[in-house]
Formats: C-alpha cells, sequence, structure tokens
C-alpha cells in the first residue's frame, strides 16, 4: 500500500514555499543515500512541493526494492521511511523433480536464491511451473506454495508439487486426409499417437503435451504446404480424455485442396550488375516442380545472404504468389528491398575475460571500413567456434546511421587450461595415472601449450608441446613438439625418443597447409611371452632412426572445435621418411637389403549435420572415414612399428586397441604361413601366431548424438563402426607370403562428456562379427579428442 504522510506543519509550511534544508533516509539498504537523491529527484534547497514529493515516492516504488515508502517532514526537513522487501534466502521444489531435472524446474519458475520476494513474481513462477510441466505430458497439475519466515530480512519460498497424471493419445483421426500419409502429417507434431513399441527410445510414446496442443494444427497445415497444398484448412484439435484411463483421442478436421506445381519465377531487384537469371538458376525451387513452403524459405534466405554479400546488411526479400487454380500453378516473385549498402564502422567485443581482443580480431572478417558481407559474418562467428576458446559466440549488427553499423561480438569464455592429476581404467591399459599443466589459450594469447604424463601397466608417455596458430596475428602458424614413448602391445614392445617441427598457413579462409620435419629414435623387442626365436629376429627386434618431412592440407569450415553441428572437415597428409639401422641377419637371409625409404599417405573426412531447426531436437548426425597407406621400396624392409593396427577409438570400437592386424602363424621349426581371417595357431605343434601390421587401412564410422544433460553437458551418442586393414605380400625363404583383408565391425554408445578437463568419451561397445582369436572390449575412455 503505497502511503503519504505529512503532518499539519509540513502542509503549513508549504504555503510559504519553505526550502528544503535536510532529507533524510530510513530504513534503507539497497540504495545509498546519493543514489535515492537521484531517484527521488528531490535535492537539498529545493522548494517543498507535494507534487515533486509524491513523485518521488513512486519512482523508490518503481525501483523494486520497496514493500512501502512514506514520507514525514520535521521543519525543513524531509524524512523518508522505507520499509524493504524481504531476499528469498531459500528456494526448493518438493513433490517433483531431482537433480538435472529439479535445476531445470527451479530455473523456469525465473526466481532464485537472493532474489527480493515479491507476490506477483510468485504467482507467475507458480504458473510457469505449471506450464513446463503440462509440456512434459502432466495434465491437472497443482501447484502449492508455502512461504515461511527465516529471519526479520528473509524467507524460504517452497513450491509442492502434485504433478498430476499422464494422458496418453491412443488414437489421431485427421478426417479429410487423403492425398498426403498419416505418418508425414504427424511427424513434426508435438502430440503423436502411441507406437505400440513406444517405450523404446526415438520411438513415440504418446504422452500428451498440452501447451503444444494448440500449434499442432499449424504444423499439419506446414506439413501440406510442403507438399503443394496452399489451401489445405486444418481445424483446431479436439481431443477428447477419458479421466478414468487417462487415454486420449485426438480429432482434426482436414480439407485438403489443390495440389499446386511451380509456375514462373521473377525476381524484381534493381541492383546494378545483380542479374537476376542467376539468382534464379540457384534457387532450389524450379518451374514445374511441386510447391513446397520450406524450400521457398531456405530460397529466402539464400538471396538475403547473396544480396547481403554486396554490402546490404538489412536486406528483405517478400515473396508474391499468384495461384492459377485452374492450372494449379502458383507464380513467384521475390521482390528484393535491398536498402541502402552499409559499412562496419567498428567491431565491439565484450565477455572475454580471458582472451585478448587482438586473438579474437583474428578470426572476424569484417574490419572497421569494410563492406558488409553476410557470409563473411557467418565464417566469423564459425571460425571463433572453431578455436576451442568459447562455450558460446553471437555477433550482432547495430545500426549507427543510414549506411555505417557495429558489429557486436559477444562471447562466453570457456575453460581451456587445466592443471590435473588424475587417472581411469581401461579393459586394455588397465590403470592409468596422469598428469599435465596445459592450456589451448595460454594467457588468453591463442598460443596452445602441454606438459605432461600418463603412466599404465602397459604404457609410459612424456610430452611437451607448443603451438602458435597465428605467429605475430599472421596468417602462419609454428609448433614443435617432443615426446618420450613407451607402449607394450600384444606381442612386442616398443620404446620411442622423437620431436616434430611445423610451420604452416591459411589460405582461403577454410584451408590450411603446412610442412614440417620430424625425428624418432625407436627401439623395439619382443614380449617375453612370445615364444618363437624367428619372430623375435624378425618382427619385433627393430632398431633404427627415423628422420622423415612431411606435407598436410586440411579443408574445415565446421562451427564449432569440440561438438560442430554444421560444416565438414577434409584432410589429406604425406609423409616422405628414410629410415636408417641395422637389418638382422634373419632380415637379410629373407632377401632385405635395407631399411625401407616409406610413403605414408592418409585422409580423413568428417561430415556434421546439426538437426535441431528441422525437427526442433538437438540431434546430431557425423559421418567419419580415414583411411591410410604405407609404401615402401623392393626389398626395403619396413619395421613393424611403422605399420598399422586397427581396433580401439579411432577405428573401430568394441576391439582391443591395435588388436585387428594381419597375421603370421609359425611353427617350432620356422616354418611360417599368412593365417586366414580368424584362423588360430595350432597349439598341440606348438605354433605361434603374431600380428605384423597392414600398409593399408580404412574405416567409417556413422554416428547420433542428443542431448544427455545439458547442465553437466554431457551428451548420448549411438555409432556404428566399419573398418578394414590389409598389408601387401612379405617375403620369406621359401616364397612371398599373401594376406586376406581383415574386416570388422561393431556398434555401441558413447557418453560424451565436456568436462573442466576436456572432452571425454566413455564407449560402451559391442564387436558384431568378431572371429576366432579377436581381443574385443566392452568399454573404454579416451580424453582430448573431438566427439
Amino acid at each position: 500500500m503505497k502511503k503519504i504522510a505529512l503532518s499539519l506543519v509540513f502542509a503549513g509550511t508549504l504555503l510559504i514555499a519553505q526550502k528544503i534544508s535536510q532529507i533524510q533516509y530510513v530504513g534503507l539498504a539497497h540504495l545509498s543515500p546519493s543514489m535515492a537523491t537521484e531517484v527521488s529527484g528531490i535535492q537539498v534547497g529545493d522548494e517543498m512541493d507535494i507534487a515533486k514529493i509524491n513523485q518521488s515516492v513512486k519512482n523508490f516504488y518503481a525501483q523494486g526494492y520497496f514493500e512501502d515508502v512514506w514520507v514525514e517532514s520535521k521543519g525543513n526537513a524531509l524524512i523518508y521511511h522505507f520499509k524493504e522487501k524481504v531476499a528469498i534466502a531459500n528456494l526448493e521444489i518438493k513433490g517433483f523433480g531431482t537433480g538435472d531435472e529439479g535445476e531445470k524446474l527451479l530455473a523456469s519458475t525465473g526466481l532464485k536464491k537472493g532474489d527480493l520476494y515479491d507476490q506477483r513474481r510468485v504467482k507467475e513462477a507458480k504458473k510457469a511451473l505449471i506450464s513446463n510441466l503440462e509440456s512434459q505430458g502432466y495434465y491437472d497439475t497443482v501447484v502449492e506454495v508455502t512461504t515461511t519466515k527465516v529471519s526479520e530480512s528473509s524467507v524460504s519460498l517452497v513450491f509442492d508439487v502434485n504433478k498430476g497424471e499422464k494422458i496418453t493419445i491412443q488414437k489421431m483421426n485427421l478426417v479429410g486426409a487423403k492425398e498426403v500419409d498419416q505418418g508425414e502429417l504427424e511427424a513434426n507434431l508435438a502430440n503423436k499417437e502411441v507406437d505400440f513399441w513406444g517405450w523404446i527410445p526415438f520411438l513415440n510414446d504418446g504422452v500428451a503435451k498440452v501447451d503444444q496442443l494448440e500449434y499442432d494444427s499449424y504444423r499439419v497445415k506446414e506439413a501440406y504446404m510442403q507438399k503443394g497444398y496452399l489451401d489445405a484448412d486444418v481445424s483446431k484439435p479436439l481431443m477428447k480424455v477419458d479421466f478414468g484411463s487417462y487415454n486420449a483421442d485426438i480429432d482434426y478436421q482436414i480439407k485438403e485442396g489443390i495440389k499446386y506445381s511451380i509456375g514462373k519465377i521473377t525476381i524484381a531487384q534493381n541492383l546494378k550488375g545483380v542479374d537476376s537469371k542467376e539468382l534464379i538458376e540457384e534457387l532450389s525451387l524450379k518451374s514445374g516442380k511441386v510447391f513446397n513452403i520450406n524450400r521457398m524459405r531456405s530460397d529466402i534466405n539464400h538471396l538475403k545472404e547473396k544480396i547481403g554479400n554486396r554490402g546490404y546488411a538489412y536486406v528483405d526479400v517478400v515473396p508474391q504468389m499468384h495461384k492459377d487454380e485452374k492450372a494449379q500453378t502458383i507464380d513467384l516473385n521475390y521482390v528484393i528491398k535491398e536498402g541502402v549498402p552499409v559499412t562496419v564502422n567498428d567491431v565491439l567485443i565484450s565477455g572475454n575475460s580471458v582472451t585478448k581482443d587482438r586473438v579474437i580480431r583474428r578470426y572476424i572478417y569484417l574490419a572497421p571500413g569494410d563492406k558488409y558481407n553476410a557470409t563473411d559474418l557467418k565464417d566469423s562467428k564459425n571460425a571463433l567456434g572453431r578455436t576451442g576458446f568459447f562455450e558460446k559466440v553471437d555477433i550482432e549488427t547495430q545500426r549507427v546511421s543510414e549506411d555505417k553499423i557495429n558489429l557486436l561480438v559477444k562471447v562466453t569464455e570457456a575453460p581451456t587450461g587445466t592443471i590435473s592429476a588424475g587417472g581411469g581404467y581401461g579393459s586394455y591399459e588397465g590403470l592409468m595415472v596422469n598428469a599435465s599443466v596445459s592450456d589451448k589459450n595460454l594467457f588468453g594469447s591463442g598460443i596452445s601449450s602441454t606438459v605432461g604424463f600418463e603412466l599404465s601397466k602397459i604404457s609410459k608417455n612424456y610430452n611437451v608441446s607448443f603451438t602458435n596458430p597465428r605467429v605475430w596475428d599472421s596468417l602462419y602458424s609454428l609448433g614443435l613438439s617432443v615426446y618420450k614413448r613407451d607402449y607394450e602391445y600384444i606381442d612386442f614392445k616398443q620404446n620411442q625418443l622423437g620431436g616434430n617441427l611445423s610451420l604452416g598457413r591459411e589460405f582461403y579462409r577454410h584451408f590450411y597447409a603446412s610442412v614440417g620435419v620430424g625425428y624418432v629414435d625407436n627401439q623395439s623387442e619382443i614380449n617375453s611371452d612370445v615364444n618363437s626365436t624367428y619372430i623375435q629376429n624378425i618382427f619385433y627386434n627393430d632398431k633404427y632412426q627415423k628422420v622423415s618431412g612431411f606435407a598436410s592440407l586440411k579443408f574445415d569450415n565446421t562451427d564449432d572445435y569440440y561438438q560442430p553441428r554444421e560444416g565438414f572437415i577434409a584432410a589429406a597428409n604425406v609423409e616422405l621418411a628414410s629410415l636408417n639401422g641395422d637389418l638382422t641377419q634373419e632380415n637379410i637371409d629373407e632377401g632385405y637389403t635395407e631399411f625401407a625409404n616409406l610413403t605414408k599417405f592418409s585422409g580423413k573426412i568428417g561430415a556434421y549435420y546439426g538437426m535441431a531447426e528441422l525437427i526442433d531436437y538437438d540431434l546430431i548426425l557425423r559421418a567419419k572415414a580415414r583411411f591410410t597407406v604405407i609404401s615402401a621400396g623392393d626389398n626395403e624392409y619396413l619395421p613393424i612399428a611403422e605399420k598399422l593396427f586397427m581396433g580401439g577409438v579411432g577405428s573401430v570400437r568394441g576391439y582391443d586397441p591395435y588388436s585387428l592386424s594381419p597375421t603370421v602363424i609359425t611353427d617350432n621349426l620356422g616354418n611360417k604361413r599368412a593365417a586366414a581371417d580368424g584362423e588360430l595357431p595350432n597349439y598341440d605343434l606348438n605354433e605361434t601366431s603374431s600380428r605384423i601390421g597392414g600398409t593399408k587401412s580404412a574405416s567409417v564410422s556413422l554416428e547420433a548424438s542428443v542431448p544427455l544433460s545439458e547442465a553437466a553437458k554431457m551428451r548420448l551418442a549411438f555409432f556404428v563402426d566399419y573398418g578394414i586393414i590389409g598389408t601387401d605380400p612379405i617375403p620369406t625363404k621359401d616364397g612371398d607370403l599373401k594376406f586376406e583383408n581383415i574386416a570388422r565391425a561393431s556398434t555401441g554408445a558413447v557418453v560424451e562428456w565436456q568436462s573442466g578437463f576436456g572432452p571425454i568419451n566413455l564407449v560402451f561397445a559391442k564387436a558384431i562379427n568378431p572371429k576366432d582369436g579377436d581381443r574385443t572390449s566392452v568399454f573404454e575412455f579416451s580424453m582430448g579428442t573431438k566427439f
């Protein structure tokens, strides 16, 4: 209740227009006295004016801090009294929602601890809770609010939720639907008929979403307009509920109308140098084809981007449609209202508490004075996303004048640096411990550096690396790494000391090229549990040094470093290496004359597609492929450490890392043969088998990733992997051994967690077609790799 208490003495003084000599504020906590004076609009020395004093009270109420405000006068002094609103010290929900679900439900109220208690906001929060639960299918939800005083200045607020019952849609009646299949009409509806196997993920459980019911008729209309039925009339849905069973039927009344095809397509525009015919050829809608509302919208966006690339930031494209019911055609005329060409006045960056402005500007393809370009704006946002420095990137335009705009670059920093010590367990590597100091964005400079180690029962890895992706803010990159790696494979141990130096450059925005040199000192020896003198000498006792040069070309136009939702990645690499070492006598006896000068070709491609815009759900589809081919000269010995193995993360999950390989079977006399796929040695004849690695491999992965917990930044991905590995014939005293290609497949699921320590993959896999002797794995995990 508002009130103004003015004494009789005060009223009398107003008659003689007495001036205010003092202003006091009693009970004020949220505003300082100076701020209160500014809010009131009344200063010491002003004349006593009841209208101004009344307005000052209204000003205080408008701040939202006060339950009551009143004023009194003592002589020439004004005294403001305040009764402030109490704060919400505790906020909770009872009866429904725990963990992430409860946090999301609380967030939907718009209230949080520390907010001032306001009855109007509490009523709105109650409505928001009911609406949220209705969206989850709960009907007749009841929410009771309890307010408990905690202290003189705070209260506890509890929402007691009775979530009601879920309505299940048993039957969807689309009366009048003849030309379009019911499944297509239902595809994008929020409320769908329950599937027979509705409890299975990705099938429909039929739970009604009451808050979306009124919009479903528009979604049915949209489905018709995608099929050319522009005149389709869809009634509002009528839901008939049996409150005994909470089952429901939904009825729609539909008049389909005429199916239209595209007649003429024209473009009305006045831009110099722009050919309307060329623009029409680039559109997805063509004359003679069935009209599709989605394709028309896509064409409008395409035209906006094309015209926007000529400097028009505020271009508008208006489609004019002329229907000919007799011919069942529709003519489209796109009217382009380009407005005035604009230039960039300034680029304003905010939200970067760590990353330096100059680092962000490297990836923005528009600078002050540049003509506006829509493609440049989109590419700038994607380029910032690919750095991995930010959780969120947004670039908005702000109009400064008719022909100038500012670019507002808003970023949210992501954790890029970690000092970590931890461990884990893998089915192949066993217990692992690691420690590292790393940062992808060292001191906000964009430089990536790592110092760390990892120890397990089969490996010891130490590494130091440094990469500057933009040396002196140029397009050039420089990388240096040194590592010590001891790894125990299934059949042999490998000790390596090496390093790489690389120089790269960005070309044509999405293309990157690099060249470099590398050095490796390799020492390999057979595992103690492999009992074959012949194999020990020829396959696994490789001691040599490798000097290599390499070059790579990469294309990347994805929109995010860790979790891309659009774009492609493609890379091709070549390595030329010279190996130097002493051949064993067994190597020489087999006909080898020297260590190999090898050539290694490898490549990969990844495609990413987010489905959110199409189905209003954050489903991400991924397709990935990799290949590698190694070649060496005739009679040149290629050590096993340089060969290829398959299995594990990065190839075919569900099989132990490096376990899939062409295999040689050797008897106790040293005779050997190429093992058939899945063939095991005859242990009764003292035969042994050894994996010798391949010289060519390829693998393909198809994945579908869905949200699991937004708060924890976790997703769940389902995958299918397929890989194949083979090798060139190897010489022996009795002739060359020729090997079958080995092909394997697997399927499974991955929990993808964007943790504070970097991306973590928890892989649960099932080998589809294992053969005898295959080493399968049902669980493994990896850190630091993209999803």
